[in-house]
């Protein structure tokens, strides 16, 4: 029987508990965006997403326990738009020179019958740690069926305000509450 149909066999069949009891995953660069969006003026809702983001997720959900490591290449920003990109990375916003990543560290994982529902960990933005709870909405563990690897995937959304990272200029006219929107994979070790 080919290799690749018996690993896909045997790997369809092994509970989540037996793939992913205390693991650790490393984040895929290549389906992991973290993307944002913003009130622009009152006009419109501007969003954008983070082109480079890197990390490591370990998951014990039998312990329901687990930890977060994200850092994201702030300079990586794209909106679409050059010159918007340019202010952003600046002084103005979110200084990319002086501060070339925004990190999520997290220790406190909450889970939901071995399902991963949030994580509550310090986001670091513009030089500044604040808590902040990430909400789960889909997560999922199991093979990669294209890649034959145990992969961990998950959308995860929070708010934050702007200005508690001293990232205020324009605000309030320029939205301060901004939603944040992670599309996440993580592939095991």
């Amino acid at each position: 029987m080919n290799q690749r149909i018996l690993a896909l066999l045997i790997g369809s069949t092994l509970s989540f508990s037996a793939t992913a009891a205390d693991n650790s995953y490393t984040v895929d660069p290549r389906h992991t965006f973290p993307s944002f969006e913003i009130n622009h003026l009152g006009f419109s809702i501007q969003r954008g997403l983070f082109n480079k983001t890197t990390g490591k997720v370990r998951l014990n959900p039998d312990a329901e326990t687990g930890s977060i490591q994200i850092a994201i290449e702030t300079a990586s920003i794209n909106t679409g738009l050059a010159e918007l990109e340019e202010h952003l990375r600046g002084k103005d916003f979110l200084d990319a020179a002086r501060y070339p990543e925004i990190t999520f560290v997290s220790d406190k994982l909450a889970f939901s019958k071995e399902r991963l529902v949030g994580a509550d960990g310090t986001l670091t933005l513009h030089g500044v740690a604040k808590p902040v709870h990430l909400t789960v909405d889909h997560f999922y563990c199991g093979l990669n069926i294209i890649a034959l690897k145990n992969t961990c995937g998950a959308n995860v959304t929070a708010t934050i305000k702007r200005s508690d990272f001293d990232v205020d200029k324009y605000a309030p006219k320029l939205g301060d509450d901004v939603k944040i929107a992670i599309q996440i994979e993580a592939i095991k070790d």
